[in-house]
């Protein structure tokens, strides 16, 4: 693998802040935080017979691989529901090791414990589990250390079960709990204390300790104060802000103590059950956020400062909106799925515009997130099919390839010029070499 160099550096999104290794997938949403990677030539279709390898894994999980060098990690629970994080090599697909981090997985809905994906720096990494304990381990699997944001600061008040992840800017460790602010008893982590806040918490990724914790309000109500979203870093005219998206709004913090830069609405009704599953992303001065159930994927332009509702707006996107599937932006566009009806859109980044869309013609829901490499959307259905689009001029499916080993609501991660496809029993590696 080779370094970026400065003129590739500066051609990136903007957003891009860890100093990673070109060909990696560091995190959630990958190196540019948006779904998308640059690659080398990667496969038009997929089959069984033409991975590289196929790794058994202990259990089913919808956290997506991170991958580092020839370093591959996810989090996964067991049949003892112990989680763990896991470490494998990225060549052979042998497990290099395994560590315990937590025991109690439970599962709600489609979510289980093992949701949040994991986040590395190339030198170590850090997991996070819906049961609220964070830990950080070395490369060689040495643990540099474990705590319970559960026990600091409550359990983690989700119906569907915590599923944010952790990400890394700047050289600091950012996770994000926006959470229903009276937690009724049939949640599936009620500690019989029913108040919570919302909050953006950073640690010191070296220690584990808090540098600052930022309550983060709101006036939406019931289910519609949670969020599955990941916030991720933006770096615009004014300097690196954080974005986050849930309680019915998207806003900007500052790094330096999680304080409210801006906030915007996102969509007009207002609605008890409004969760919101989808990360924001950005490019050239617009931030992306998406509604939930039917509402909007909506553009903001960046800069403002207080309420930006009606004075940023840019443009909305209601024709083919996402629930819970984050786009994908690359080249200039923006790929929404909407997952249940499996319909794929591609829209002009700058205007909203679509420049096409098409049904995927699968019969079953895909929860996972699309990827975007190599001229190529790559999607993964809940029965475990792969779905190959053209990210071309038009709408057109390349290739499907029914692995099985459903439910899979894992998103496809691309790395060293390979795919990194996770079933409910398998990690797969494919490449044209």
């Amino acid at each position: 693998m080779k370094f970026l160099t400065p003129a590739l550096a500066c051609g990136m999104a903007a957003s891009v802040l860890l100093p990673v290794l070109a060909g990696d997938w560091p995190n959630w949403r990958g190196p540019e935080f948006n779904g998308s990677a640059r690659s080398g030539p990667l496969p038009a279709q997929v089959t069984k017979e033409t991975a590289a390898w196929a790794a058994q894994l202990p259990g089913k999980a919808g956290s997506t691989p991170v991958v580092s060098g020839k370093r591959v990690f996810l989090t996964s629970p067991d049949e003892a529901k112990n989680l763990s994080a896991l470490c494998l090599d990225a060549d052979s697909g042998k497990v290099l090791w395994s560590r315990k981090v937590a025991e109690g997985d439970k599962e709600a809905g489609r979510n289980n414990m093992a949701s949040p994906s994991p986040v590395t720096d190339g030198k170590s990494v850090f997991v996070m589990f819906g049961t609220g304990d964070l830990a950080a381990f070395d490369f060689s699997g040495t643990e540099l250390w474990h705590r319970n944001l559960a026990k600091d600061f409550g359990s983690l008040g989700n119906m569907w079960i915590y599923g944010a992840s952790p990400v890394l800017v700047e050289g600091v460790l950012y996770v994000q709990v926006l959470q229903r602010d009276e937690v009724p008893a049939d949640y599936p982590l009620f500690d019989g204390n029913p108040r919570r806040e919302s909050f953006l918490l950073a640690l010191d990724p070296a220690t584990g300790k808090t540098r600052w914790k930022q309550t983060r309000k709101t006036d939406s109500t019931k289910e519609s104060h949670e969020s599955y979203a990941t916030p991720f870093p933006f770096r615009g005219k004014a300097g690196t802000e954080l974005v986050v998206v849930g309680g019915d709004h998207v806003s900007g913090h500052r790094l330096e103590d999680g304080a409210e830069l801006w906030r915007a609405r996102l969509y007009e009704k207002r609605d008890d059950w409004y969760r919101i599953v989808t990360s924001p992303v950005a490019a050239d001065g617009l931030i992306y956020a998406s509604g939930p159930k039917g509402q909007p994927v909506v553009a903001f332009r960046e800069g403002g400062r207080g309420d930006v509702t009606g004075s940023h707006r840019a443009w909305e996107f209601r024709t083919a909106p996402t629930d819970w599937a984050t786009p994908a932006l690359a080249g200039g566009h923006l790929f929404v799925l909407d997952g249940g009806k499996r319909v794929l859109t591609k829209l002009n980044a700058k205007t909203g515009e679509a420049a096409w869309s098409g049904r995927l013609e699968i019969p079953d829901t895909v929860w996972s997130s699309p990827t975007v490499a190599d001229g190529k959307v790559y999607l993964l259905s809940e029965s475990g099919t792969v779905v190959i689009c053209d990210a071309g001029a038009e709408f057109k499916v390349l290739s499907k390839a029914a692995l099985g080993e459903g439910p899979a609501k894992s998103s496809i991660a691309v790395a060293d010029d390979a795919l990194f496809v996770r079933t409910a029993s398998r990690l797969y590696r494919f490449g044209v070499r």
